[in-house]
């Protein structure tokens, strides 16, 4: 289960960039690198399940 966990995690990863990378709005540039933090810390709570 750790594994499709971490699977998921890479993804949303993946969208929170792809959001970056498009948006010119500061407030949603913000909001997103918050977002990629909180992804990081659940793969990491996923790592420790593995």
């Amino acid at each position: 289960i750790g594994k499709k966990m971490d699977f998921i995690v890479q993804e949303m990863n993946r969208e929170a960039n792809t959001i970056l990378s498009k948006t010119s709005d500061i407030a949603i540039s913000e909001r997103t690198v918050e977002l990629k933090s909180e992804i990081e810390k659940v793969r990491e709570q996923i790592q420790n399940l593995e």
